[in-house]
């Protein structure tokens, strides 16, 4: 099988590294705040909120290490096996992120029947 180099400048490369650095730290600061605001509001689904955002920032972060990853890569078939590692610990870290989300909604409408006279 030939392999296809991937000619991509580095002035390029920098400029899509920067670009996600920058974009990376407005998601940090989004996260920051968006937490501090479900923090503020008390409330039976606080923790599940919570939980669900901290999924959302791991797999925000996952991204942008798989496009740094990526911006790397110096053929067709590197890309390709980037992408294939990315999507593979996606679908795991997805499966058990679903898994703590129901153990927890279990938990919850639990802990709230017991409340209920």
């Amino acid at each position: 099988m030939t392999e296809t180099k991937l000619h991509v400048p580095a002035e390029l490369r920098d400029l899509v590294e920067k670009t996600i650095d920058h974009t990376e730290r407005a998601f940090g600061m989004f996260f920051g705040a968006a937490s501090k605001s479900a923090a503020a509001i008390p409330g039976p689904g606080t923790e599940i909120s919570k939980q669900v955002l901290s999924f959302t920032e791991q797999n925000v972060m996952s991204a942008f290490e798989q496009a740094r990853k990526l911006v790397q890569a110096t053929d067709l078939q590197q890309a390709l096996q980037i992408q294939t590692e990315f999507l593979q610990s996606q679908f795991a870290s997805a499966g058990e992120q679903m898994r703590q989300i129901a153990a927890n909604l279990a938990s919850a409408a639990k802990d709230v029947s017991k409340r209920e006279p």
